[in-house]
This record gives C-alpha cells, sequence and structure tokens, in this order.
C-alpha cells in the first residue's frame, strides 16, 4: 500500500465558493486541498486531488486508485452520488476502500438526495462539516 490517498470530485464542485455557499461555504476546491496536502504531509501521507465534471473520469480514477495501490479514495461524487451506478460498481469491484465525503448533510436537503448509490459501496460516509468534512475523512484514511 502506499501513502497516497487520491481525493476525487464531481461535477461542479470546480464551483466551490461561489455556488450557493450558504449550502456549500466559502472556502474553494483550492483551500480545500492546501489544508488536505498540509495535513497529509503531518500523518505522513500524500494527497492526489482531482475534480472533473465528467463520470467517466471518476471511474476510471477509481480504477487507477486500485492500480497504483492507493490507501484510499476520498470521493464527493456530488451529483453522481444519488444516481450513478457506474460509480457504485466501480467502488465495490476495487479493493481500495473509499470514504464518500459530502459538504453538506444530504439528509437534510431534497428527499432525491436521500439515496447514495455511493454509499451504499463505500467503507463509509463523512456529510454535514463543510469543508472540514475532508479532514475528517483524511484522518479516518489515515488510521486504515
Amino acid at each position: 500500500m502506499t501513502d497516497t490517498v487520491f481525493v476525487l470530485n464531481g461535477p461542479n464542485l470546480n464551483l466551490l465558493g461561489t455556488r450557493e455557499p450558504e449550502i456549500y461555504g466559502h472556502d474553494t476546491l483550492d483551500d480545500i486541498a492546501g489544508r488536505l496536502e498540509d495535513r497529509a504531509r503531518e500523518l505522513g501521507l500524500r494527497v492526489d486531488l482531482r475534480q472533473s465534471n465528467h463520470e467517466g473520469h471518476l471511474v476510471e480514477w477509481l480504477h487507477e486508485a486500485q492500480a497504483v495501490d492507493a490507501r484510499a479514495v476520498l470521493l464527493n461524487a456530488a451529483a453522481y452520488t444519488h444516481t450513478s451506478v457506474a460509480l457504485h460498481d466501480a467502488i465495490k469491484g476495487i479493493r481500495t476502500p473509499v470514504i464518500e465525503v459530502h459538504l453538506s448533510n444530504p439528509h437534510k436537503r431534497e428527499s432525491f438526495r436521500h439515496v447514495s448509490l455511493v454509499g451504499s459501496a463505500a467503507k463509509g460516509t463523512i456529510a454535514g462539516f463543510g469543508a472540514m468534512s475532508y479532514m475528517l475523512a483524511l484522518e479516518a484514511a489515515a488510521r486504515f
């Protein structure tokens, strides 16, 4: 197992900081990445942070995480959380542990967000703590 943790982000997360800040906060993805990199160094880990608005990229990156024997994947699949059988199957198909991450708490939002196809395949879920959700997930990954 390598010391690398993949941090994969789905659609519209490139707009963090400006998109619905009352829900997602004011932190940008770069802000979150900087804090994750700092904490990862302290934990003796390295993060590989990626974002795509395309489902297929996320599937391929999950496969890559296994191929490079990554320690874990932190996955914020965003809207694909609720719709992607492809991501569900990719998570089930790899041995790399996946932690589902959400800035908001999907259960306190619209009813269509209450079902997580990603979460049903993931090792665990951390949601509702804003940008801190990523940090909590990294702490969990460090303990695998």
